[in-house]
């Protein structure tokens, strides 16, 4: 069963997160990229949902690619039995395959009365393997929850709500082979069928006699550097540049700690059958 955050941590957590846009439309800033027939993925304004079932799932990604921000959505994910369903949204470089630059929210789904799995992960230069995985303290298909992104020239957090459940500071230039990533990235979303791995190391498939599976988007405003700007994306002028958001506040890095602590079940950093000769990777001596 979910546990809950200390409450008092979310308290102060709050002031120090930008208020998301409202009622953003969807077509303002996004357009479907597959399984746009009108079943699979349906455009509500204020909403969109995607549905996956034995024949298609679909996506959607940002009209424009970003090389700074803090992106937002809140998304409710299909619920039951959900084995082998993969609910994605993501930044990721231009082509997204390669020699790419990709952040991960995948939520993993699961056979009934088994909670779903977050999972995260980041790419850079085509370099991934950098999996974390936690068990929410909320169930993700009971209602929407905002899931974000900031991402700068000095760190990259993912935030569930107001909570940072990944830290990567960015550290290029100072620590010999550090990776952080820098192309510019559009904002994705999808559904797809995982089951070679997504549940039970793929042992659990999908039983499409269940489908279909529908997840549920809202959100849709942007608060980045676009490709279009003239400004640029490291300037201190944008607001999710600014000194507050190049570190944690001490508020947020308990509530980070907390969750490595009490919610996270797997991190790629402490995998000793991984890195069994000690060598782990040089970011994870730095979030």
């Amino acid at each position: 069963m979910a546990s809950s955050v200390q409450q008092p941590w979310l308290l102060l957590l709050i002031v120090v997160l930008p208020a998301v846009a409202a009622n953003p439309i969807f077509d303002e800033n996004y357009a479907p990229t597959w399984g746009a027939d009108g079943y699979h993925l349906v455009d509500q304004g204020i909403e969109v949902r995607i549905t996956m079932d034995r024949n298609s799932g679909a996506g959607f990604g940002s009209k424009l690619s970003y090389g700074s921000g803090f992106f937002h959505m809140r998304i409710k994910i299909p619920g039951g039995y959900t084995a082998g369903v993969v609910t994605a949204y993501y930044l990721s470089s231009d082509p997204d395959s390669g020699n790419h630059d990709e952040v991960d929210f995948e939520f993993l789904g699961n056979v009934d009365g088994k909670p779903i799995t977050l999972q995260t992960n980041v790419f850079v230069n085509g370099h991934g393997d950098r999996e974390q995985r936690l068990g929410l303290w909320f169930d993700p298909a009971a209602d929407f929850h905002d899931y974000r992104i900031l991402w700068n020239p000095y760190q990259l957090v993912v935030f569930v709500d107001e909570v940072p459940i990944r830290v990567m500071r960015n550290m290029t230039g100072r620590v010999p082979e550090y990776e952080f990533p820098a192309k510019r990235m559009r904002l994705r979303a999808s559904m797809w069928d995982g089951s070679g791995w997504a549940t039970d190391g793929g042992r659990t498939k999908i039983d499409w006699n269940r489908a279909p599976f529908t997840a549920a988007f809202r959100g849709f405003g942007v608060d980045a550097c676009a490709n279009t700007s003239a400004t640029p994306c490291g300037s201190p002028d944008l607001w999710w540049n600014a000194r507050r958001y190049r570190r944690l506040s001490a508020q947020q890095r308990a509530a980070y700690e907390n969750v490595k602590n009490t919610y996270m079940n797997y991190d790629y950093c402490t995998d000793k059958d991984r890195f069994a000769n000690g060598n782990v990777p040089p970011e994870c001596s730095y979030d």
